[in-house]
């Protein structure tokens, strides 16, 4: 197996256990879990649609991290390039939405937003530059 498939597989599952970390901890600043008890996050009522995105958000790296790994070359590059753009430009939106939001700023979650959006960076850099190796 190529050595860029194997990266990108692990950076998609480095993607989705970041994810899960922030938003574990997110749970612990005071007030949150009393809002999501209440059925809404930051002024946005929870609801099935709201949960169907995350599920759908949370899913899809997996499923990348494996299709990374049984995808032919051209067709992972491309699918590991529009998803890793997709999820690099949810990252940046999440997190200047947090900057814009937030009345104070948690360095933890500055951290790992920044983190995430670096690994599906990476995820677009190693999918490229295995076309050219091609």
């Amino acid at each position: 197996m190529e050595d860029w498939k194997i990266k990108i597989a692990v950076l998609w599952l480095m993607h989705t256990l970041a994810g899960v970390f922030v938003g574990f901890v997110l749970w612990l600043e005071p007030g949150v879990l009393e809002e999501i008890i209440a059925g809404e996050i930051s002024g946005t009522r929870i609801t099935p649609e709201i949960m169907l995105m995350v599920s759908i958000e949370f899913l899809v790296p997996f499923f990348m991290a494996f299709l990374s790994l049984t995808l032919k070359d051209s067709i992972n590059r491309w699918v590991n390039i529009i998803v890793g753009i997709f999820f690099t430009a949810l990252g940046l939106i999440s997190a200047i939405t947090y900057l814009a939001s937030a009345s104070a700023y948690s360095a933890y979650a500055i951290l790992m937003w920044l983190s995430i959006t670096v690994v599906t960076a990476l995820i677009v850099w190693y999918a490229w530059k295995s076309k050219q190796k091609a």
